[in-house]
C-alpha cells in the first residue's frame, strides 16, 4: 500500500508523484495527523476517508478543490479535526562536508528549557524535538512531523532581523541532522521574508499542505 511517508521519501530521491492531474487518496500517517498535501500536477490526501468520497466532492481534474474551502471543511466535519495552516514545502539535503556543518553549527547552544511557547507548539506536533539557541536569542528547532519527516523552525527576534540571521539559523538547521538526510520547512506563502531566508539557505519548494489538527 502506498503511504505518505512513501511519497515524502520518494521526493526526498527526487521522485515526485506523476502530473497526471490525478487525486492519490492514503491512509493518514498517524492519529493525530491529516493532511492535504499538492504537488505539481498532483494531490495527494493524506486521511481515512473513502476515495469515492473525495471523489463525489472534487471534480475530475479540478487539482484546486481539494485546497479550496468547500472540501477543506467538508473533511474537517468528516475527521472531526480544524485546518491549521496552508502552507508552501520545501526542502533541503543536510550538508555533508564535516567543515561547513561545523560552520553552520558554530555559536549555537541546545536548550534545554522548553517553556518557550514555540517550543511548546513544536511538540505537541513533532517527535524527537531539539532546541538550539543563537547569541542573539534566535531559535532553531528540528523534529520529526508529518509522515516521520525532519522539520525545522526557526524564530529570530524582532531586534535581529533584517542581518541574515535567519539564513544562518535555516542552514544550521541542514548540519543538525544526519548527513545522509534532508529536512523539511513549511512556510505560509504570506511570509515572504521567511520565504527568501529558507531559499537562501539552500531550500527548494516542492508543493503546498493544508495540514489538519486536532
Amino acid at each position: 500500500m502506498t503511504t505518505l511517508a512513501d511519497i515524502l521519501r520518494g521526493i526526498e530521491r527526487g521522485v515526485f508523484p506523476a502530473p497526471d492531474l490525478g487525486i492519490t487518496v492514503v491512509p493518514a500517517p498517524s492519529p493525530r495527523e491529516v493532511c492535504v498535501v499538492s504537488f505539481t500536477g498532483h494531490i495527494v490526501i493524506a486521511a481515512d476517508v473513502d476515495p469515492a468520497w473525495v471523489a463525489e466532492r472534487v471534480p475530475p481534474g479540478d487539482l484546486s478543490a481539494p485546497t479550496n474551502p468547500p472540501f477543506l471543511s467538508a473533511l474537517e466535519e468528516v475527521t472531526g479535526r480544524r485546518v491549521n495552516a496552508l502552507d508552501a514545502m520545501l526542502l533541503a539535503p543536510a550538508l555533508t562536508d564535516p567543515g561547513e556543518r561545523a560552520a553552520a553549527t558554530a555559536g549555537l547552544t541546545e536548550l534545554t528549557d522548553h517553556d518557550h511557547p514555540r517550543v511548546e507548539r513544536a511538540w505537541r506536533y513533532r517527535d524527537d524535538v531539539r532546541v538550539y539557541v543563537d547569541e542573539y536569542g534566535g531559535l532553531v528547532l528540528t523534529g520529526r512531523g508529518l509522515a516521520d519527516r525532519i522539520e525545522c523552525a526557526i524564530e529570530v527576534p524582532d531586534d535581529s532581523r533584517g542581518k541574515g540571521h535567519g539564513r544562518r539559523l535555516a542552514r544550521a538547521a541542514r548540519a543538525l541532522i544526519p548527513p545522509d538526510a534532508h529536512i523539511w520547512a513549511q512556510v505560509t506563502p504570506g511570509n515572504a521574508a521567511s520565504f527568501r531566508t529558507f531559499l537562501a539557505a539552500g531550500y527548494k519548494p516542492v508543493g503546498s499542505e493544508a495540514l489538519l489538527v486536532d
